[in-house]
C-alpha cells in the first residue's frame, strides 16, 4: 500500500499541549461477555493489511502537520495480538516528544518476557494488563481465559523487562464475586514482590447486545458494587495510592499522562478503525469495522465515520464534568449552591472534589453544575 494523499483531507492538525495519539487495535483472541468495544475475534487474517492502513493514515496526518505527541496509547481490542515488530512499526511512524509516555494494553496470557522486552527496547514506556480478578469463579463469569496466577507471571515479566510504570485493570460487580473475593484479589496484587504502581478498577457495565447485557440475572447489584468500590478505595489509599479519577489510583509519580489528555479536555488524534479524535471542540471518529477501514484507506479515502462540533456551552460542561471526576475537582463557583450535595463533596482551597460516596453518585453532583443548566 502506498502512502498517497487522501481524496478528502481534513484541515491541518493543530492542538494544545499536551497532545495525545491513540492507536486502535481491533483484534482479540476471544470476546469477553461484557465487551461492547469495536473488537473482533475472527479478523486476524487482516492484521498485515491493517497495520499498513494505519501506517498510511499516520503518514497522511504527518503530511498535514501532525505535532509531536506527548503520549501514545495502543488500545483495543488487544494490541498484544499484533507481533511486536508490527506494533513497533506503527510506533516508529508516530512523531513524539523525547519524553513521551507510550502505553500498550496487553492480555496477561501474552505477557512473555521476550515480548515485553521487545516493547521496552522499541520505545514503549508503560504497560497495562487486564487482570480483572485473581479469583477463578469471577474470571469464569467474566469470560476471561487467563489463569488465577497470571498476576504473578505478569509482575515478574514486567520487572524483568525493565518497566517502572505499569497498570493492572480490575473489574468489580460480577454476581460471582463476593466482598471477600475483592479483598483477596487486592491482597494478591498488593503483596506481589513488585506490585503495580497504577491500578484501574471499573464497575462492570451490562452493555446492550452483549451476553452480559442480555442476561439480567448477571447484572451487578448496586449496593454490593458500592461496598466493593469503597473497599478498593480504602485498601489502596492505606497502601499509599492516590485516586486520580473515579476508576483510577496511582502511587505518586505513576499517573497515566495519556488519560489526563482526555480528562483535561486536551486534543488527541486516533488512528485505526473506530478510533476517536478531538481538536478544539471538533470530535470525529473513523469507521467502525477493520474491513471497511482498510478498504477506504486503500482507496485513498479518509476513513471518517462521523463528527460533531461542540458549542461553547457543551465544551464548558464537559470540561467541568470531566474535572469533577478527578482529584483536581472544580472551582466552588462552578455550582450555584452546594447545599443539596454537601454530603457528596469536599471543599478545600476553593475547589470542590468528590468524596468516596460522591464518586459512587457522581452523576447526581454533575447535574448540579452551572454549566449543565
Amino acid at each position: 500500500m502506498t502512502a498517497m494523499t487522501p481524496a478528502t483531507a481534513s484541515p491541518p492538525l493543530t492542538s494544545l499541549t499536551p497532545f495525545g495519539v491513540y492507536v486502535h487495535v481491533p483484534f482479540c483472541a476471544h470476546r469477553c461477555d461484557y465487551c461492547a468495544f469495536a473488537t473482533y475475534a475472527d479478523r486476524d487474517h487482516l492484521m498485515d493489511d491493517y497495520v499498513e492502513a494505519v501506517l498510511t493514515e499516520v503518514g497522511w496526518a504527518r503530511a498535514e502537520g501532525l505535532r509531536p505527541a506527548t503520549s501514545v496509547f495502543f488500545g483495543g481490542g488487544t494490541p498484544s495480538r499484533l507481533a511486536p515488530e508490527q506494533l513497533l512499526r506503527v510506533l516508529d511512524a508516530v512523531v513524539r516528544t523525547d519524553d513521551a509516555e507510550v502505553t500498550v494494553e496487553c492480555n496477561p496470557e501474552d505477557a512473555s518476557v521476550e515480548r515485553l522486552a521487545a516493547y521496552r527496547a522499541g520505545g514503549v514506556t508503560r504497560m497495562s494488563f487486564g487482570v480483572q480478578s485473581t479469583q477463578p469463579a469471577v474470571l469464569a463469569d467474566l469470560g476471561r481465559r487467563h489463569g488465577t496466577m497470571a498476576h504473578r507471571e505478569v509482575a515478574q515479566a514486567v520487572h524483568q523487562a525493565g518497566f517502572v510504570t505499569w497498570n493492572m485493570d480490575l473489574i468489580i460487580g460480577s454476581r460471582a464475586e463476593s466482598l471477600d473475593d475483592v479483598r483477596r484479589t487486592l491482597d494478591d496484587l498488593l503483596n506481589l514482590e513488585h506490585p503495580p504502581p497504577h491500578l484501574s478498577c471499573y464497575v462492570l457495565t451490562p452493555e446492550p447486545g452483549t451476553p452480559l447485557g442480555e442476561d439480567s440475572s448477571r447484572h451487578p447489584d448496586e449496593d454490593e458494587t458500592a461496598d466493593a468500590y469503597e473497599l478498593v478505595n480504602a485498601v489502596l489509599e492505606a497502601r499509599g495510592y492516590q485516586w486520580e479519577e473515579i476508576s483510577n489510583w496511582a502511587l505518586p509519580g505513576h499517573e497515566c499522562r495519556h488519560n489526563h489528555v482526555y480528562w483535561e479536555q486536551g486534543d488527541y488524534v486516533g488512528f485505526g478503525s473506530a478510533a476517536h479524535s478531538h481538536a478544539h471542540g471538533r470530535r470525529y471518529w473513523n469507521v467502525r469495522t477493520p474491513d471497511r477501514y482498510i478498504a477506504m484507506v486503500r482507496d485513498a479515502q479518509r476513513p471518517l465515520g462521523g463528527e460533531e462540533r461542540l458549542d461553547e456551552g457543551t465544551r464548558e460542561f464537559e470540561r467541568d464534568s470531566l474535572a469533577l471526576r478527578t482529584r483536581r475537582g472544580v472551582p466552588a463557583e462552578a455550582f450555584d449552591s452546594l447545599d443539596e450535595i454537601a454530603h457528596l463533596v469536599a471543599v478545600h482551597d476553593g475547589r470542590v472534589t468528590l468524596t468516596t460516596n460522591g464518586r459512587l453518585l457522581a452523576n447526581q453532583v454533575i447535574v448540579r453544575l452551572k454549566s449543565g443548566n
